[in-house]
């Protein structure tokens, strides 16, 4: 598996599957009905921002890593990112390999911390591979998510120091 900075033309291959997670509605916080331009523009970043893909032997986009700041001025040294994962490419170490990659960047950017702001509770696997990871639950936020199955679950604020 290669990871890669992210060009315009890979936003083809990642829009199917973001679509679906997307409108799944079980672990992100964007509008379900959200639009293929829409979700490019809140997912291909430009500086200071950064996009990447993961893809496979073979050129496939396995999953995609988009990290930032987390928040302006003052708050400007703490890194956030956000990660999909193709499902049919799921269990593969996908995740686990871009996390690695976010981890690097936002180190060798000079960033201090990592913060997750909405990591879905029931969303056990990343939840698990964020602590793998070195990250902690800070706080969690009691039904500040609305799961379509489960109903109003919590939101975990998840951080990693460097």
């Amino acid at each position: 598996m290669l990871i890669r900075e992210a060009v315009t033309e890979d936003w083809d291959a990642v829009w199917p599957f973001f679509r679906a997670i997307v409108a799944a509605g079980e672990t992100y916080t964007y509008p379900r009905d959200l639009d293929k331009e829409a979700g490019r523009a809140l997912w291909m970043l430009s500086p200071p921002g950064h996009t990447v893909v993961a893809v496979g032997e073979d050129g496939t986009v396995l999953g995609t890593a988009k990290m930032n700041p987390n928040h302006m001025g003052g708050a400007a040294h703490i890194a956030g990112a956000s990660f999909m994962v193709d499902p049919a490419h799921g269990g593969k170490g996908v995740g686990r390999a871009l996390g690695e990659y976010v981890l690097r960047w936002a180190r060798s950017e000079g960033y201090r911390a990592m913060q997750f702001n909405a990591v879905v509770e029931t969303n056990t696997g990343a939840v698990a591979l964020w602590q793998s990871l070195g990250f902690e639950i800070m706080t969690t936020l009691p039904e500040a998510f609305l799961h379509p199955e489960k109903g109003y679950v919590g939101l975990h604020i998840m951080y990693q120091r460097f």
